[in-house]
């Protein structure tokens, strides 16, 4: 943690020449894969691999194959020399940003799709949404060649996807999940906070609020079904514009559960402002 800016390398060619000087000290490499507008969510996941590699390259790079053709592709923010400063308070040891054209250059034509647990919840309210996530993370796997990748637990279920495909595919890589980092009021960190006005960001921290209370519900003894509607109708009376989906699943398979017979999860969208919100929570075995 110096406080020098990390450098920048824009090119796969580039990238794979630093990883093989490492190699060639036989050390650990982690890969921390972003989209950038970095905030403490993001740096606490390059804390995070910093105990299992000697070296950590965060990838910047927004990625326009997992953004459907009316979300925010080109208001999504980018910052990069900021990005680099608040790097600069972390073990990065490098930042690869490459353009559009050096990942999808002229001609490319394949993309990688994970079946079955891509589906439900966002799979299903964004069409092509995890298969531009798994196409791209798999690239970012394979430019690298990292020991250790790590993603944030905030994205749920693209943490399942991106596990499910790593394994089927043998990539050599351990996946990990980071923490979800909360602010101070509970809202899940996210990049996308920023586009909330103040009246909407109060409304925004009721969200934690009333998934812990369904998560008490649900270990107290609530049927599913009857704490999902609670929460769901909470939120709207908070303020909600509207609740895409808020579902108790097995954690591994995201499969809706009907009882509450092990460990779960809730997974949660709401929107307010024109922004999407996603949580989600642990729900302890009964």
């Amino acid at each position: 943690m110096s406080g020098t800016l990390p450098p920048v390398v824009r090119t796969v060619a580039s990238l794979r020449a630093e990883v093989a000087a490492w190699r060639r000290e036989g050390l650990r490499v982690g890969l921390v894969p972003t989209m950038g507008a970095l905030h403490h969510g993001h740096l606490s996941l390059v804390n995070a691999i910093a105990e299992k590699a000697d070296r950590i390259v965060v990838s910047i790079f927004v990625n326009p194959t997992q953004f459907g053709p009316t979300e925010d592709l080109d208001k999504y923010p980018r910052q990069e020399e900021a990005d680099r400063k608040a790097l600069s308070t972390t073990p990065a040891s490098l930042v690869f940003a490459p353009t559009v054209a050096e990942m999808y250059p002229n001609g490319f034509a394949s993309t990688v799709s994970v079946k079955g647990i891509s589906d439900a919840f966002e799979g299903a309210l964004r069409p092509g949404h995890f298969d531009g996530v798994a196409t791209v993370v798999s690239k970012l796997l394979l430019q690298c060649l990292p020991d250790v990748a790590i993603f944030g637990e905030k994205d749920f279920q693209q943490l399942a996807v991106i596990r499910r495909f790593v394994a089927d595919l043998d990539m050599p890589v351990e996946i990990m999940g980071g923490t979800l980092i909360r602010e101070p009021d509970g809202l899940a960190a996210s990049s996308r906070n920023a586009y909330l006005d103040p009246a909407k960001r109060t409304i925004a921290g009721r969200f934690n609020v009333i998934l812990k209370q369904l998560v008490q519900a649900v270990e107290a003894g609530a049927p599913l079904r009857d704490a999902e509607k609670r929460a769901a109708d909470a939120l709207m009376a908070a303020g909600f514009e509207a609740v895409d989906y808020v579902s108790v699943v097995d954690p591994a398979s995201l499969e809706l559960l009907d009882t509450h017979d092990r460990a779960a999860r809730v997974l949660a969208v709401a929107r307010l402002g024109g922004v999407r919100l996603l949580d989600n929570m642990a729900i302890a075995a009964p």
